[in-house]
């Protein structure tokens, strides 16, 4: 299986999208939206290439970037908390772990 494969594999059992999702009926939102030509070809290939719908693709991809957004404004968040807190190493901490070590490193 090639790398898209595997990380479309990964998104569906992580349950980034129903695995139900293109079984015939759904009672899933339909929704219509408007993409390139090109982005719409590229697309058609990869959903052909993986064995799935463009439908599955597209719900897989729009899951996928919500995760990743969603995972940005969580870090804008933390940001916001912690970003006067002072991070920098307590130079004796810098020791032992500098200290722990193996040799080769």
């Amino acid at each position: 299986m090639g790398g898209a494969a595997v990380k479309f594999a990964q998104l569906v059992s992580r349950g980034g999208i129903d695995r139900r999702y293109d079984h015939g009926y759904t009672t899933s939102m339909k929704t219509a939206v408007s993409i390139p030509d090109k982005v719409f070809r590229v697309a058609d290939r990869l959903a052909k290439r993986l064995h799935v719908s463009r439908s599955r693709l597209y719900a897989a991809a729009l899951a996928d970037f919500v995760a990743r957004h969603e995972s940005k404004r969580i870090t804008e968040r933390l940001d916001a908390v912690y970003g006067d807190e002072d991070s920098s190493l307590d130079p004796a901490l810098g020791r032992i772990q500098s200290n722990s070590l193996p040799p080769e490193w």
